[in-house]
């Protein structure tokens, strides 16, 4: 029946309706000379397909990675907030070139008072706080002697290397080049720095002080000079750290040993390999029992935290750490941190799910932080692949920052104990954001310093689903039993806020981490908000979460780029996306579909010829001569007209013609709401492919049984649609401002 009623419409259209083509003056701009050219694939924008990438978006037959061990012995001197330390790397070169030289990233040296970071990071000066602080950071970061001393650099016999500093970048020079495909060097180098008091000065790391009782809570990232990425895209990666754009880092295996202060508790990267001797035995038997709790367990309590904090240790302990095929190494150390665990089943494999806070955290802490890594671990490895590594850690420290295993997060209860629903919802939302970086970019590992879509976006957005989850949970708070987790900026109508700004102000989602204006919305929002849209109102959940597994499961320990991951999710999905690309990612055009005009078509009666003047939309009507011609035209053709032709062709059926017109540039699918005039209503989807021939222009004709009252355009908000006006037909009359409205009523009484 659809083909012979299309060939129908078809015919009376033809019949009754033949219009004339367009003309330019028709329109506000001429069509471009293709007008799909939104459609045209993506083709010289991407990399062509090679040995080491392939065409549907998989690592190729030659692909290769380098890797980089490090044995890393440092010192935590709490009175002076110094580190120092020493490191012996092994590098792996398994590219297929030998290699002349190294390049490590020496990230502290951003701190450095005549750093690139701070001659070029612009400031005026108000009355602000904001400004203030600001200024305080400057004057302390060319004041103080922050940055790495670096000394000894040697090869594994000894031998000096000579080697060249530059800001943030260290080149190390070889005796002989390191031979392809499999050669390796080992060398070594010592090094300090001094660590930062992070809420006065910024940065991802340093040290919290706590007046009250005199002590800090350390959160130590960036800390040691690391391997810069050598691949196949780029060669190597060695854009200096400015700040905003992250890092690009090699997986290797990591044995790090830590001396602290004899009270302090260590939480970092990995796995403890001397419990017993750091822990006191009924620590030890609490963290025993842990292993297997279906709830957190406390580890070191809030009332031994509390003694420490009074009677600081003048010893010191090292505490011993391995991981294996991590890109980093961060830790969080101090004598006020209380510690639980529980463990999680991820797989069928038992993970660690851990907590590190002091006591100005708790109670929010020791309720929610433990459970709320599980639920991250299991959410994200639904949608993903199985968590593969032992343990993941949250740390509380007025921060939000990733690291392989270990993560540091904020939320703390007033004085009086009291936790604002706001300060909940983040709470709850960063740690599920940075507990989920340990799979989008420790393990999914893409370039934080070209591109910051491509962890910040895809974290962004399985956290969603993270949240979306929390509901169900039996210690999630009542609120979000009965009301869900609020949504973020990652729900389409919360972007449209961002995407209503002047596009030619705006840089696309495909641009340097350096490079962004509106960096939190351009990196994390709106990429987010595609993928939703992409996986709820494009594609369906089925194909997207099908074709996103396939993306992380392909890349997982390994270096992708944004042409595998496009590529991957449309070659899993069998979905032409590359006109969804081309808009959210390569432009910064906006959504904004009108809905400009309805016309009603119906087949001539003596019964509706009565009833039209109190239609809504007053029809044009079908002769029925018109009606015998087309019969006519059907038979000749060797068709017959079944019950549901005859039902469509008849005086009960409505045909709506639906005018729309792209205002914002960017192509969507049309969500079209036909509210009945008996009460009822329906939802019909166009695909965004309507737009092929006319990316401007488009009409739609629906037929329905009922007269519709009303057409609304992304009724729920699905689109991102930055005008919502124009989406009704009849137009909705706009409400007389209050001036107005006083301002006739005062006339009226003159």
């Amino acid at each position: 029946m659809k083909k012979l009623l299309l060939l129908l419409l078809s015919c009376i259209t033809i019949s009754a309706l033949a219009q004339k083509k367009p003309s330019t003056s028709d329109r506000e701009a001429p069509l471009p000379k293709y007008v799909s050219s939104k459609f045209a694939q993506l083709g010289q924008e991407l990399p062509t397909p090679n040995v080491y990438r392939t065409g549907d978006g998989s690592p190729g037959p030659n692909y290769w990675q380098q890797k980089a061990d490090y044995k890393i012995k440092a010192t935590l001197d709490e009175a002076k907030n110094v580190i120092t330390g020493s490191e012996t790397i092994t590098y792996y070169n398994n590219a297929p070139i030998p290699l002349r030289y190294l390049w490590i990233q020496l990230d502290q040296n951003r701190f450095a008072g005549d750093a690139t970071a701070q001659k070029a990071n612009p400031m005026k000066l108000t009355k602000s706080n904001g400004s203030v602080q600001r200024l305080f950071r400057w004057v302390s970061l060319t004041k103080d002697d922050y940055g790495y001393t670096i000394s000894n650099v040697k090869d594994k016999s000894g031998k000096k290397l000579k080697y060249t500093i530059n800001g943030t970048m260290m080149r190390l020079e070889l005796p002989q080049p390191i031979k392809a495909k499999g050669g390796s060097f080992t060398f070594s180098l010592d090094w300090k720095n001094k660590i930062r008091e992070r809420l006065k000065i910024g940065g991802r790391g340093g040290y919290e002080h706590f007046p009250k009782d005199g002590n800090n809570v350390y959160a130590i990232a960036q800390w040691f000079p690391r391997m810069c990425v050598y691949d196949d895209v780029n060669g190597w990666q060695n854009k200096q750290f400015l700040g905003r754009g992250e890092f690009a880092l090699t997986f290797g295996d990591y044995e790090v040993a830590l001396t602290v202060p004899a009270d302090h508790i260590v939480g970092a990267t990995g796995e403890l390999q001397n419990a017993k001797k750091v822990l006191s035995s009924e620590q030890i038997k609490r963290w025993e029992k842990a292993k297997n709790a279906k709830n957190p367990v406390v580890i070191v309590t809030q009332k031994e935290a509390e003694a420490k904090e009074k009677t600081k240790s003048t010893q010191t302990k090292t505490w011993v750490f391995k991981a294996k095929n991590v890109r980093d190494f961060a830790f969080t150390s101090s004598r006020k941190l209380i510690w639980d665990a529980m463990g999680v089943n991820v797989g069928g494999k038992n993970v660690w799910a851990m907590s590190y806070y002091p006591k100005e955290a708790n109670p929010l802490w020791g309720n929610y932080s433990t459970h709320i890594v599980a639920h991250t671990l299991k959410v994200y490895s639904k949608y993903t692949f199985d968590y593969p590594y032992p343990v993941a850690i949250s740390v509380e420290a007025s921060n939000g920052m990733e690291y392989p295993m270990i993560c540091f997060n904020y939320g703390r209860p007033n004085a009086q104990g009291v936790t604002s629903a706001r300060m909940r919802n983040g709470m709850f939302g960063v740690i599920i954001h940075e507990v989920g970086h340990n799979f989008f970019p420790m393990i999914v590992n893409s370039d934080e310093r070209q591109w910051t879509w491509m962890d910040e976006g895809l974290n962004s957005f399985v956290q969603t689903l993270a949240e979306r989850e929390i509901q169900s949970l039996s210690w999630a708070p009542d609120v979000y039993k009965k009301n869900g987790f609020p949504e973020g900026s990652r729900n389409p109508k919360n972007i449209i806020r961002y995407m209503r700004i002047d596009p030619k102000k705006m840089v696309p989602i495909m641009s340097n981490s350096e490079s962004i204006p509106y960096f939190g919305p351009n990196a994390y929002s709106k990429p987010a908000t595609a993928l939703n849209i992409l996986r709820n109102t494009i594609m369906g959940p089925e194909l997207f979460d099908y074709a996103f597994r396939e993306y992380s499961q392909k890349w997982m320990f390994k270096h992708p780029q944004p042409a595998d991951f496009f590529r991957t999710m449309e070659d899993a999905s069998g979905v032409d996306l590359d006109w969804f690309w081309r808009g959210w990612f390569y432009s910064t055009e906006p959504c904004d579909i009108s809905l400009e005009g309805v016309k009603l078509f119906q087949v001539e009666s003596d019964k509706n010829k009565t009833v039209a003047s109190k239609m809504v939309f007053k029809p044009t009507f079908y002769t029925q001569d018109q009606i015998k011609n087309i019969t006519a035209i059907v038979k000749r053709r060797g068709l017959t007209l079944n019950k549901g032709d005859k039902e469509a062709i008849s005086p009960n059926s409505f045909f709506y013609q639906l005018d729309f017109k792209n205002k914002g540039g960017l192509l969507m699918p049309i969500i079209v709401k036909m509210q009945y005039k008996d009460g009822s209503q329906q939802n019909v989807k166009i695909p965004a492919e309507i737009w092929k021939k006319d990316p401007v222009k488009v009409s739609k004709v629906l037929m329905t049984k009922k007269e519709v009252v009303k057409f609304v355009v992304d009724p729920n908000g699905e689109t991102a649609d930055i005008d919502t006006k124009n989406n009704t037909f009849p137009r909705a009359e706009m409400s007389k401002s209050g001036f107005k409205k006083m301002k006739e009523k005062k006339g009226s009484q003159e």
